[in-house]
């Protein structure tokens, strides 16, 4: 971590004092092994700076080990820069922009004793997790109470100094959810989004499973800055290094493998070298570190409602009849049943396919006696009378008139059909059908866009189907299976027969075996 955040900018440090910041500095190890390495590379390039540690670690334990050790090594003055306390919800360092930050935090733990103490989810109003983005007032980053390791990442970016040449560079760690947990709107898809969105975000390496020693599951680096390089501008790399790695003589609990110095340097040279390194050309050929540099638009999609009609057949058979009494009456509306009741005769018990038309009936029989279908009566009525039947008319939400310059197809892609109704050309909008309600997910790379995709996946087999333009969210996620995944290859069916008549050889041996012995 620490080559991953010091040597993109090796030849660009300058003589001065950096701060470096571990927001679950347990121990206190990344900013020990930070401190040395930041050092280090100074003295390489012939500067002198100076280094100023800042943590805080709420397990009291630990918290003690990291202020002990550096007051065991004489810098008493970097100990009292240690505190003790919640990062989320008692940020010891407010007012701070630090140069370096790194950390390990806790990821599947839950944090929902810290949320209940910044007022809950909705009234947090912490500007580390509530901001501006994307034309919204408030764009939350704050995540489900059961996991808070994004959090953490949002603390960090909020503490990115701005107003410097090397700006900040950070490096932490998370466990896979982090990469596509939440939907979109979702706090962890609005972290990614804000990340991505913001081109802050460098690099992502997976690492070796079992390098940690309480957690055997997949584990990854982010990297990022807010002073990209040229060549990384409007990219991410994907590295894995999962097969980066040597075994360890003896386990240490979960711990089976470590990362040594020339495994270090090869995933290090990778990341700087960004480049696309081409999947093994032979086979068995096995490449230890792989690597794609992907546009950040990449791992962005669009989440698009789907809606289809609602199709009602209205009935006006005796029980429904009394069913809308009854229910008239509830909602003290008793006239509407009468309406219906003087109606019924004329129209017939049904069914009757297009309930629009039967509501058409009841509305003028309500125009005569001065009285009105009300939107709360009309939604009674289709409660009661309506049945969902397939072969029925869709049910007509709203009339308006054709808007000039308005392209019928594209308009009925999102629920608007131009119809002639009475003699006149109107705008229809349909009832959508909640029981038929979907959503897909439409890449941001895909060609055509959500109108493209809608046409091409959903249209054949729906035709009647519309996009809900108002319910359209923003998501991002990264997939390492998407890229880098290598399926087995499937054996040939020679093989699968001579596996099959082995067994059954092997079998047909064991029946005589048994009969034999009795």
């Amino acid at each position: 971590m620490a080559n991953l955040i010091f040597l993109p900018v090796a030849e660009r440090i300058e003589s001065g004092t950096y701060l470096i910041y571990d927001a679950a500095c347990g121990t206190g190890g990344m900013l020990t092994v930070a401190e040395e390495a930041l050092t280090k590379l100074a003295a390489d390039h012939g500067k002198e700076i100076s280094t100023h540690l800042f943590g805080q670690e709420v397990n009291a334990e630990t918290y003690a080990i990291s202020k002990a050790d550096l007051l065991l090594k004489g810098e008493g003055a970097e100990a009292e820069r240690i505190q003790h306390g919640s990062t989320l919800s008692s940020d010891a360092f407010p007012s701070l922009e630090f140069d370096f930050m790194l950390s390990n935090p806790p990821y599947g733990k839950s944090w929902k004793t810290d949320l209940e103490r910044m007022g809950g989810k909705k009234d947090l109003k912490d500007p580390r997790f509530v901001i501006q983005h994307g034309g919204d007032a408030e764009f939350s980053l704050v995540t489900r109470s059961s996991d808070g390791q994004l959090m953490f990442l949002a603390n960090k970016l909020a503490k990115m100094k701005r107003s410097t040449p090397l700006g900040s560079r950070t490096a932490e760690v998370h466990n896979g959810s982090s990469l596509f947990t939440g939907d979109a709107g979702s706090g962890e898809s609005n972290i990614r989004r804000w990340v991505i969105e913001n081109d802050w975000l460098e690099a992502i390496v997976a690492l070796p499973e079992g390098i940690f020693y309480n957690t055997g599951i997949a584990t990854y680096v982010w990297v990022l800055s807010n002073r990209k390089a040229d060549e990384r501008r409007g990219l991410v790399q994907l590295i894995d290094a999962t097969a980066c790695s040597r075994p360890l003589r003896r386990n240490l609990g979960k711990k089976n493998c470590e990362m040594g110095p020339d495994d270090i340097r090869e995933v290090s040279d990778v990341f700087l070298s960004q480049a696309n390194l081409p999947e093994p050309a032979a086979a068995g050929e096995v490449r230890r570190v792989r690597t794609k540099v992907l546009p950040n638009a990449s791992f962005g999609y669009w989440k698009v409602v789907v809606e289809r009609p609602l199709r009602l057949a209205a009935r006006l058979d005796d029980a429904s009849l009394r069913s809308l009494r009854r229910a008239a009456v509830a909602a003290k509306d008793e006239a509407l049943a009468d309406l219906v009741d003087a109606v019924a005769p004329t129209l017939g018990a049904g069914p009757h396919l297009d309930i629009n038309a039967v509501l058409a009936t009841i509305r003028t029989a309500a125009a005569a006696k001065d009285e009105s279908l009300t939107a709360k009566r009309e939604k009674l009525l289709l409660a009661v009378l309506g049945r969902r039947d397939p072969k029925a008319a869709p049910v007509i939400r709203k009339q308006s008139k054709p808007k000039p310059g308005t392209q019928p197809e594209q308009e009925s892609l999102h629920g608007r059909y131009q119809q002639k109704l009475g003699g006149r050309t109107v705008v229809v909008e349909y009832e959508p059908d909640p029981e038929l309600r979907d959503t897909e997910q439409v890449p941001f790379l895909e060609e055509g866009g959500i109108e493209a995709f809608i046409r091409r996946e959903v249209l054949p087999h729906a035709e009647d189907a519309w996009v809900d333009e108002d319910r359209t969210e923003i998501g991002y996620e990264i997939s390492f299976t998407r890229h880098f995944h290598q399926p087995k290859p499937l054996r040939d069916l020679a093989t699968i027969e001579r596996d099959i008549l082995a067994l059954e050889q092997e079998a047909a041996d064991l029946l005589r075996q048994v009969v034999s012995a009795g």
